[in-house]
Formats: C-alpha cells, sequence, structure tokens
C-alpha cells in the first residue's frame, strides 16, 4: 500500500494537428518498479452499450524508462507492455486520431477538440483506484478547457482526477466554446456551447434551471457542486451521454427558435440530467464498478434509461413547457410506438436489456421485426408502473417515491440494485405484489394494457387505424440509380409474406416503371415507403400488386396481396366525468 501511494500518474494532451484529427498524449508513471508495466485503454465507454475498441485508433506508441527507449509489445487488443526494467520513472508517448461525431467518441478538428476520455487516456494495468492529473494545451488558436474535473490550483488548464472511474467520466472540451453560467438547486451550472446557433443564453439560463429545481426534488437532494452540460450544435445534432457531473449534448445549431426545436433541446436536458441520479448514482450492480475490457451485462436498462425517457416527460411537465394535453399526448405516443413495432412481442424488456451489447446498438434490417428498445418499452413500463403504485396507494405514494428510495438505498450501501431489490422496493412503496406485472411487462411480452392504467386517472385512450381503410405494403426502401433498393419488410407484411426482400432493387409496379409511378411524388428524402407511391395509393385492401425486382443480378416477379395497416394512433383525452379516486390519481400523476 505504500509503494502504491507514491505512485504518481499525470498526462499531457496537446494538438501539433489538428487540422488532421489528432491528440497527443504523454503519459507519466512514476513509482512503479517492476519488471514491466502493462497500460490499458478501455474498449468501451459507459452509458453506450458497445464495444467500440477505442485502441485502433491509437498511432506510434513509445515509451522510455529513465529516460532510455524501452522496448514495447502489444499483448492484447488495448494491451501495451512497456519493459521498464524496474525502472521507477516511465513516460509513454502516442497519437490518437479523433473523427467520429457523437457524444461518445472523441472528435478533433481545426475548430475545438472533444476529448471523450475513454477513447484518449490509459491507466496501469490493476489501477484504476489511482489518482491523476490532467493538463491540457491548447491549439494556439483555442483559448478555453471546459470539464467537470476538479482543476488543479495555480496550474491553468491542469485537472485531476481521484482515481480513473472519475477520469474516464468526465468529457473535456478544448477550444473558443461560448461559455454561461445559472445557479439551481444550490449548485453552479455551467453550459459550454460549441458550433454557434440561434439560442438564447438567458432564456436557456432560466428554463434548464426550471428543469434542475424540478429534477432535484424528486429526490431531496443535488449530489453535485458544479455540474457541467458540453452543447455540440451542429446542422443536424442529437443524442446525450451522461456523466458523474456533466453531460454531453448534440443539438440542431439553428431549431433553438422553434416550439418542437426548443421543446426537443429541453427533452435532452431533462433526459441526461436525471441520469445523474439514474443511472451514475442509483444504478444496476452491473454498471460499477466497471470492467473497460468487456461487455458489463444487465438487465435493468429498462429502469437505467427507459425510465429517464418517461421522466423527461414528467420533468417538462411539471416545469411548465407542456401542459396535460400534450404531457399524455407525449405518453401515448410512447405507447404507441411499443405498439406498432412488431419486435415487442418477441423481445422483454429484461432481454432488450441484456442484449444492449450485440443488438441494441447494432441493429439491422430485421431488428423492428425481433426486437424492442429497451428505452422504448422501459418508458411504457415507468408509466404503467407509476399509475399502478398511485393507484394502489390513493395518491399517496408514486414512482417518484421509489427511485428516491431507491437511490438512498445505493448510497447508503454503496453498490447497485439488484433486480430482485428495485421489485421489493415497487412493492415495499405500493403495498400491493408486482409479482404478475414483472412477468407481463419485464421479463414477458403481453399487451400493454393500457386503457385499463390510464383510466386509474380518469383518462380515456381511443385508438384507430393509422391509415384507416388504405392497404400497405409493409416495406420501405432507399432510391438510387439502379431502381428503389429495399431496406426493410415489416413482419407479417404483404411484403415479407411475399418474399420481397431485403436488397432486391424494385424496377416496376403493375408493368409501370419505377420512374413514372413517381414522376408525381415530391420526395423529401431518397428513403421511401412504397406505400407513398400513388398506384399504391389507388388500390384496396385485398388487391395484389406485382413487382419486378433485381435479385443478385437476376429479374424476378413478386405478387403483393396488400393488407391492413396494422399500426395504430392513440389518442387520449381527460374524461370530464372522472370520479374522485380518478382526479386524485391524475394530480399526483402530473405532479401540478
Amino acid at each position: 500500500m505504500a509503494a502504491k501511494a507514491q505512485v504518481k500518474i499525470g498526462f499531457e494532451v496537446s494538438f501539433k494537428e489538428p487540422q488532421a484529427h489528432y491528440a497527443e498524449v504523454q503519459m507519466n508513471i512514476s513509482g512503479l518498479t517492476k519488471d514491466y508495466v502493462d497500460v490499458k485503454m478501455p474498449v468501451w465507454t459507459p452509458g453506450s452499450y458497445l464495444v467500440r475498441e477505442f485502441e485502433k485508433s491509437v498511432e506510434e506508441f513509445k515509451a522510455t524508462a529513465g529516460g532510455k527507449a524501452a522496448k514495447v509489445e502489444k499483448v492484447s487488443k488495448n494491451t501495451w507492455r512497456i519493459f521498464s526494467a524496474k525502472t521507477p520513472n516511465i513516460q509513454v508517448n502516442y497519437r490518437v486520431y479523433a473523427f467520429e461525431i457523437s457524444v461518445r467518441t472523441p472528435f478533433i478538428d481545426e475548430s475545438h477538440a472533444f476529448l471523450s476520455p475513454t477513447g484518449i487516456f490509459m491507466h496501469p494495468d490493476g489501477m484504476i483506484k489511482s489518482a491523476s492529473t490532467v493538463k491540457i494545451v491548447p491549439f494556439n488558436t483555442w483559448s478555453k478547457v471546459s470539464t467537470g474535473l476538479a482543476p488543479v490550483a495555480g496550474e491553468q488548464f491542469t485537472y485531476k482526477a481521484s482515481d480513473f472511474d472519475i477520469l474516464y467520466d468526465s468529457p473535456i472540451e478544448v477550444g473558443n466554446q461560448d461559455t454561461f453560467e445559472f445557479t439551481a438547486a444550490g449548485v453552479r451550472h455551467e453550459v459550454a456551447m460549441y458550433g454557434g446557433g440561434n439560442y438564447d443564453k438567458e432564456k436557456l439560463k432560466v428554463d434548464m434551471a426550471k428543469i434542475v429545481e424540478k429534477e432535484t426534488a424528486v429526490y431531496g437532494e443535488n449530489p453535485n457542486k458544479y455540474y457541467l452540460f458540453i452543447v455540440h450544435n451542429f446542422l443536424k445534432g442529437g443524442g446525450g451521454l451522461e456523466h458523474l457531473n456533466s453531460t454531453t449534448l448534440g443539438a440542431t445549431r439553428n431549431a433553438y427558435n422553434t416550439p418542437e426545436g426548443y421543446k426537443g433541446f429541453l427533452s435532452l436536458v431533462a433526459h441526461e440530467y436525471h441520469h445523474l441520479w439514474n443511472v451514475k448514482r442509483l444504478r444496476p450492480i452491473a454498471l460499477g464498478p466497471f470492467d473497460y475490457d468487456n461487455e458489463n451485462y444487465t438487465t435493468n436498462l429498462w429502469v437505467a434509461e427507459g425510465f429517464t425517457s418517461y421522466y423527461e416527460n414528467k420533468y417538462l411537465h411539471r416545469a411548465g413547457f407542456t401542459d396535460v394535453n400534450e404531457f399524455l399526448k407525449d405518453l401515448v405516443g410512447g405507447v404507441g410506438t411499443v405498439l406498432n413495432t412488431p419486435g415487442a412481442k418477441y423481445q422483454s424488456a429484461a432481454s432488450s436489456s441484456y442484449d444492449a451489447w450485440i443488438i441494441g446498438y447494432r441493429p439491422n434490417e430485421n431488428s423492428k421485426n425481433n426486437s424492442i428498445s429497451y428505452y422504448n418499452k422501459g418508458e411504457v413500463i415507468g408509466i404503467l408502473m407509476d399509475l399502478e403504485i398511485i393507484n394502489a396507494t390513493k395518491g399517496a405514494k408514486s414512482l417518484d417515491d421509489v427511485m428516491k428510495a431507491m437511490y438512498l438505498q445505493c448510497k447508503t450501501l454503496k453498490r447497485g440494485y439488484t433486480d430482485a431489490e428495485f421489485k421489493a422496493m415497487v412493492e415495499k412503496i405500493s403495498g400491493i405484489s408486482f409479482t404478475n406485472f414483472w412477468a407481463k411487462y419485464v421479463n414477458g411480452v403481453d399487451d400493454v394494457e393500457y386503457v385499463k392504467y390510464f383510466g386509474y386517472a380518469g383518462v380515456d385512450v381511443s385508438t384507430e387505424n393509422a391509415t384507416p381503410g388504405k392497404p400497405v405494403t409493409g416495406a420501405a426502401g432507399q432510391l438510387t440509380n439502379d431502381g428503389l433498393v429495399i431496406t426493410s419488410t415489416t413482419r407479417n407484411s404483404a411484403a415479407w409474406i411475399s418474399g420481397l426482400n431485403v436488397n432486391d432493387v424494385v424496377l416496376s409496379l403493375d408493368d409501370t416503371s419505377l420512374g413514372d409511378a413517381l414522376a408525381t411524388v415530391r420526395l423529401k428524402s431518397p428513403m421511401i415507403s412504397l406505400d407513398v407511391i400513388p398506384l399504391v395509393g389507388k388500390k384496396n385492401i385485398g388487391d395484389v400488386l406485382k413487382l419486378k425486382v433485381r435479385r443478385d443480378g437476376l429479374e424476378k416477379e413478386i405478387s403483393l396481396t396488400l393488407k391492413e395497416n396494422p399500426n395504430v394512433r392513440l389518442k387520449a383525452t381527460v374524461n370530464e366525468n372522472a370520479t374522485p379516486e380518478q382526479k386524485a390519481v391524475l394530480k399526483k400523476w402530473t405532479g401540478v
């Protein structure tokens, strides 16, 4: 222990060729006296459940020991062995190529550097709990660094991490980002905007603060003294990734002044900020301490992400950004997504969570037919569970109470929860058994009883066909110079039954060339459904559509017997004649 305490690890990151998308990383290790030292780069980043193989972007890995060149051998895909011959001072130098735009991967160009740390830094094997420092040397045209890491006093752009879990959980933005601050729930919040945009800083300060206050109220405390929003504004942007005291958001730079765009941004803020509790502290037991070399499997992402998707709607409503009608519209829209996804009948929420690593982040042309997103199914489970708890307790308790209690339990036990523990807390708060509920909705694929659950709150949900009376093919594709290349077919649709395949190239419909069939259609995108073609729209349910396709260079005729659209559209309305009990549930549910 005494020897470990003397070990010092420091990084310096600079940018000689940002226009070519490179970071120069120097790692200094002192105090280790071993024959060799292994240093490892994570293969994935927490919050994004896919092995991304960050080590593939490392170049020119070199090391010295005591100032002399040391032999280096790569001993696994993400491990470099430095033969240091018990020399206590080791310097490692390597370059990282960073040119993938996302909230979970490093990106560098002449305008800025986004350092997603799992794709930049390495740790000595077995020393995840060791402290480290990071010095950033901005490119000569850059002037700012934004990060949730604690600054080292008196040293510009130098930061410290108490262990590598903290370092790997603290993204760094370097450049000339526009920064502004606000205080909410007693916490200083900084927003670092990259990429410009038509945002109103003063309005964002007020509105983001409202969301922070509503979220903190659920849990009773805010665990941070400082929180950072890194926002990347692009022509078309989206997505977010949560961290312990920060988040990275992707946004569309010129959508802030539209109602839909602004609501979308605030929803993203609400979602990622909720992860401050749900995932980062209230977490499934498999998600920490992390194994950075392998997949970390859990069956509980439907809580971690799905409930967070549900709560973003609750927070927007509680903060006054949506009225009750829009709140209900957003929720039944989520229910409709599950109802209209064929895979919801084949994959459970628990299975979707577990298979995130092999299916969720690697969708193919058949994914919608055999799987369901744990975001979507988890959101619906959250809605149903919340209503069940409120109804069972006659408005005294809600899912909020479960989330707060589980947060405090994880804080007390200093570990994540098991599925059984989460279920036990739901039953404790509600006072009823949730065994059948778990069997139906968590581990099973039963149809969602939305009419029953919304009825608890005096909300009537009506259902209608998404395209009443109109036939559908169940096929979609992409227009190319060769024709319409089929990219998906829906399970049990006309296309599915007839044997129309993905990668088939549609040449004609009912002996009409594709070009003529699309002559009157104004297309916004090359990605289209066959159903937008006027020739299809003129047919009736049960009619036959003849397609000529090219498959593997050979022409083939396929006949589709058109079917009714299986998709539904839901509409929710508050019953004016609701009982006092239903009104009490509605009031507790909406929280306003």
